[in-house]
């Protein structure tokens, strides 16, 4: 067993709650990631932000079916752990801030990786992708392991840096076990539902995703409209721009309610910010087929051959909204049959347990050279 810490961000959003809880993916991936190491059978602590009012000091927190501690990131001593992982650019860049980026085991996540100059599908510009770039640089000098979503994405950072062996592939995952359907928390509608669950970004990080992100929404809300369905988004972004005649903004939930959304729509929707993705993978994939849910997505991510292989749902060419929309009716009158198979083959092939294997060899290799 090793003794394994780790961190993500060290501010606090408005809608958290007193203890952190998943709200978007990146919270969650860090939850789920934790959780499955603690299953996994490691001691496992969770550095978080000191502003969390009911975690002042290290308080261990039920997650599921395993226990973790939270402990407050002013109080964390990193020799502590055998090993620090952390979760995206904004990991590491509060592992420096808090004192522990000399640890000489550090595993660093990233959910995108950047070049240093503007890349054709990866939407993060000047300033801000020179930012991130630079930490990159950082996390390259400084971390044992690096690991990516996908192999598009190792080999950029290999362009980047040079050939190295430690570079790991893990891609998003999703929960083996979900909540059990509850009622039906949608606002009374005889429409059938199309939900787009996802994070559609902002003006302070990535305007330019925002734009075209709530610009196909709208489009495609007037179309299924026409259609007797409804468009729903649910999730963070800037919504000044969406058009409230054809989509309805649901607001941000916990993942652990969002499960309910997925469960009462009949379609989930996945739309680019661009033509498409270099090597950032859309995570809500795995989710809405874990749900059963079928799914239509605009070509060019990196996992959309998990809508393909999970046999519910359809891969339509990219900013065609007209074919978007066809493909969306077409999904909403999915069998149960359909369902099942979906569901089991995410669950054979794409949970988080089965995510954090790929760490197996590398634990044991170092609890070997401990003994």
């Amino acid at each position: 067993m090793l003794k394994i810490i780790t961190l993500y961000t060290s501010y606090v959003r408005e809608t958290d709650n007193s203890i952190p809880v998943p709200v978007d993916m990146s919270y969650g991936r860090w939850f789920k990631i934790t959780e499955a190491l603690a299953r996994a059978g490691h001691q496992v602590d969770m550095a978080v932000s000191d502003r969390f009012e009911s975690i002042q000091s290290p308080k261990s927190i039920r997650i599921n079916d395993v226990t973790v501690r939270m402990v407050p990131l002013s109080q964390v001593d990193w020799d502590d752990y055998d090993i620090v992982k952390t979760e995206f650019h904004g990991g590491f860049k509060t592992l420096k801030m808090f004192g522990g980026a000399d640890h000489p085991f550090i595993i660093s996540k990233l959910g995108s990786v950047v070049a240093p100059e503007d890349r054709p599908g990866i939407y993060f510009y000047g300033d801000y992708r020179k930012r991130l770039y630079e930490t990159q640089c950082e996390i390259n000098e400084t971390s044992r392991y690096v690991t990516v979503l996908n192999g598009s994405a190792a080999a950029l950072w290999e362009e980047c840096y040079g050939s190295r062996e430690k570079t790991l592939v893990v891609p998003g995952g999703v929960d083996r076990f979900i909540p059990e359907r509850q009622e039906d928390p949608y606002p009374a509608s005889g429409e059938k539902r199309c939900l787009f669950a996802g994070n559609i970004y902002d003006l302070d990080t990535q305007p330019e995703a925002n734009h075209t992100l709530v610009k196909k929404l709208n489009d495609l809300g007037r179309l299924l409209a026409r259609q007797n369905i409804r468009l729903y988004l649910l999730g963070r972004g800037d919504t000044s721009e969406l058009d409230e005649r054809y989509v309805t903004y649901l607001g941000v939930v916990t993942m652990e309610a969002s499960w309910q959304y997925m469960y009462h729509a009949d379609v989930g929707l996945v739309v680019s910010a661009g033509e498409f993705q270099h090597n950032n993978e859309s995570t809500k994939i795995y989710h809405y087929l874990r749900a059963g849910l079928p799914v239509v997505s605009e070509s060019g991510f990196p996992n959309d051959h998990v809508v393909r292989s999970a046999k519910l749902g359809e891969v339509v060419k990219n900013d065609d909204m007209t074919a978007l929309a066809k493909a969306i009716v077409k999904a909403a009158s999915s069998s149960g049959e359909e369902q099942e198979y979906a569901i089991n083959y995410i669950l054979n092939n794409h949970t988080w347990d089965q995510r954090v294997n790929v760490y197996d060899l590398i634990f044991k290799r170092k609890l070997r050279l401990a003994e």
